[in-house]
Formats: C-alpha cells, sequence, structure tokens
C-alpha cells in the first residue's frame, strides 16, 4: 500500500473490501472501506480497527509506516465489529498500548473481546496530547450504536466521526474531489436512508452541538468510503436537510402484483402524477433492491404503496417492505395506498393501520380494484395519482 496521508504523518491504513454486496441485508453494489487511520508522533495513536477478515492486510500497511510494537494508544470510536474486529490482533502486536473509548464502549469491549482489560474512558471535550498534536473526543451515543464518539485532531481540523458521513464504496480513490460527486452522493444518501434515518433528531441535534462548539473542520475521515476533504460541509449540510426530513417534490410508488391488476393501476397513477410535473421513481418489489428503495423514499414528498390481496392480507414482499421502513422512521411525507383483491380484499385497510400505528401522514382516499381493473378503475386511479400530485405541489 502507497502510503495516504490526510495530513503531515496522519495516515489510512484502513482497507478496501472490493466483493461484499451484502452488509447485514444492506445491498452493497460498489462494496465499500474499512478506514482506520494512524498519528504519529511522539506518541502514535491508531484510531480504529478493520473487519477481523482483513486483520494481516491491516498490519501490512501499518507496518510500512511504523512498527505496531510502536503504538501507545488505540483509539476505539465505535465497537461494532466492522470497527474493532482486529482489535484483538494490534493490542497482541502492540502489547503496551492503551485503549481509548467512551464509557460505555469501554464497558462492552470485555463482552467481545475477553483479556483486553488496558481501557482508559473519556467523555466529551477530554483531550490526549501526542506531542504537536492533540486528540479531543467527542461523544455521541446513538449515532448509531450507544457506545459511538467522534475524534477530533486539533491542529489539522480532521474529525474521524466513524460511521456518520459514510458511504458504502469501495474506491482506489481515497478523497472526495478524485470520485465522481453523483456517485459519492448517491451512495452517502443511501447509506443515511438505511442506516441513520431513524437517529435524525439525534442527528441533528449533534449537528448542532458540533457548530455551538465552534471547532473549524477541514476535512471529515468517516469510517467507511471516501474522505472528505474538498468541501466537507457539503455532507454537513446534506445531513442537517436529511435529519430535519426536508423534502423535494418527487413521489415513490412502491408495489407488487400477482397477476397484473396491481401493477396496471399503479402505472396509471404515476401517469397522473407525472401529467402534473411531478417526478416520479417506480419500484416493483420483488424486481428491486430494498435498500435503493428507501434512498428514493429519503427526500421523496410521497410514498405510495400498492399490494394485491393474499389470503385476505397484505403480500408478503409489501408487508416486508413496510415493517423495515416503518423501523426506519422517515419524516415529513404523505403515504397513499391501492390494492387489487379477487373474492375478498383486506390489503388497503390493513396497510392503513399499519401507516397509521407508526404514526405516518396518510392520505385521505384510498383505491381498491377487483380482478382486473376496468377502464373506468384506470382513470380513478390517474385522476388518484393527479390529486396525490396537486398535495404534493401545494405542501
Amino acid at each position: 500500500m502507497a502510503n495516504i496521508e490526510l495530513a503531515k504523518d496522519v495516515y489510512w491504513v484502513g482497507v478496501i473490501d472490493w466483493d461484499i454486496r451484502d452488509f447485514h441485508g444492506y445491498s452493497t453494489r460498489r462494496g465499500t472501506t474499512y478506514n482506520a487511520y494512524l498519528i504519529v508522533d511522539e506518541k502514535v495513536a491508531l484510531i480504529d480497527t478493520v473487519k477481523s477478515n482483513f486483520s494481516d492486510e491491516f498490519l501490512r500497511n501499518i507496518n510500512e509506516i511504523i512498527n505496531p510494537s510502536d503504538i501507545d494508544y488505540i483509539i476505539i470510536n465505535h465497537l461494532e465489529k466492522d470497527h474493532s474486529g482486529s482489535l484483538p490482533s494490534i493490542a497482541e502486536k502492540a502489547k503496551n498500548a492503551k485503549i481509548i473509548a467512551s464509557k460505555r464502549c469501554g464497558e462492552d469491549i470485555p463482552k467481545y473481546y475477553s483479556g483486553l482489560s488496558n481501557v482508559e474512558t473519556v467523555k466529551t471535550g477530554d483531550q490526549l496530547r501526542l506531542g504537536r498534536k492533540t486528540l479531543q473526543f467527542i461523544e455521541a451515543p446513538m449515532l448509531h450504536w450507544p457506545d459511538s464518539m467522534f475524534t477530533y485532531i486539533v491542529e489539522n481540523a480532521i474529525l474521524m466521526p466513524n460511521d456518520a458521513f459514510g458511504q458504502h464504496l469501495a474506491t482506489s480513490e481515497r478523497f472526495d474531489d478524485e470520485v465522481d460527486e453523483a456517485t459519492l452522493m448517491e451512495e452517502a444518501a443511501k447509506y443515511y436512508a438505511n442506516i441513520l434515518m431513524p437517529l435524525s433528531p439525534l442527528i441533528a441535534r449533534k449537528i448542532q452541538e458540533l457548530i455551538a462548539m465552534k471547532i473549524p473542520i477541514k476535512m471529515i475521515a468517516p469510517s467507511h468510503g471516501v474522505i472528505w476533504r474538498s468541501d466537507p460541509m457539503k455532507i454537513v449540510n446534506a445531513y442537517m436537510r436529511w435529519s430535519e426530513g426536508k423534502t423535494v417534490d418527487k413521489a415513490v410508488i412502491v408495489y407488487d402484483s400477482m397477476w397484473g391488476s396491481t401493477a396496471a393501476m399503479a402505472r396509471a397513477i404515476a401517469e397522473g402524477m407525472t401529467s402534473r410535473g411531478i417526478s416520479v421513481k417506480f419500484f416493483k418489489l420483488r424486481d428491486s433492491d430494498l435498500t435503493d428503495i428507501v434512498a428514493e423514499i429519503l427526500e421523496a414528498k410521497a410514498v405510495v404503496v400498492g399490494s394485491p390481496t393474499l389470503n385476505n392480507a397484505i403480500f408478503p414482499s409489501v408487508a416486508a417492505f413496510l415493517n423495515y421502513i416503518i423501523n426506519l422512521k422517515p419524516r415529513g411525507k404523505l403515504w397513499a395506498f391501492f390494492s387489487s383483491y379477487g373474492w375478498g380484499g383486506g390489503a388497503v385497510k390493513q396497510m392503513i393501520e399499519a401507516a397509521g400505528k407508526a404514526g405516518f401522514t396518510i392520505y385521505n382516499q384510498s383505491i381498491e380494484a377487483q380482478y382486473a381493473p376496468t377502464k373506468e378503475k384506470i382513470a380513478e386511479c390517474f385522476n388518484f395519482g393527479v390529486a396525490i400530485a396537486e398535495r404534493i405541489k401545494s405542501s
């Protein structure tokens, strides 16, 4: 590995996972990285580690810069195993290193890694002087685990926020100004929508807290993906928008179909919305990736969900989608529902009940069609789309 410096004596020593395509059910078509950073000063500090199956490569990366036994401090910003998995390996090499973590992380380290006891806990505002450089710690509970914290290099104004501001993106380039901006922001939005969206109120408060601390930020070095150096406030501002639930004039239609009836209704609803100038994203569930759908929902003003009725209930793929999206707690959206059925209905009622229990804002009309939708029913679906479009434009 060629030495990659963020600043003088601050190195990226992480690894690239080119092959991963599933991360706990999250699709990672472009792979990911596990970022770790090495600060070489009078004292040497390692910020985070990598997934355990990359331990050998990780140790080789460190060894190109220093002997791992010279590490004085191992900072664990977050205990999840994609970031702490190589902790036992590096601790074995750096036998005298002190592990630095938040109080919650310090309590939990022995539960993952028995025998690691040389742990010192820190809180927001605590500092660690390495020599020319100073590390400052900022607790960030539930972003996205209770143990999470940020590490800030004072003299370089580099924020290392672990899972915040990251993307699942494997690339040989390490910085935002070296990759395609559209791809980068697409992956950043997908990451936020599928991992951090339910924590939006906490994220908004944490960003306000960082602003109140008046710490300059020249670079943001997350634990996944590329490092933000050209304009770090670009991703901070995006997080502010997303955490506040800000939306654009866009609708997402999510449906599944057994014999084409629900699909025909979905197309008519889409035509109605596009006839009024609303951007529409259209997904048949069994032919689409769930995490991609959620990424599109992030900034949409309306989500229209359609399901055939099976056994007097919601179709399984639609029920799974609703379960997933409800737990992500999207904010500021209008939800509408439609369904087809044979001899007995039930899907629309159950979808509305589920959305109501989740606290979603539900459009005051829904549509059902028995067997194949008639021309009149298709026209009704078109007008349904028009009405939702007008609601979007007026909001």
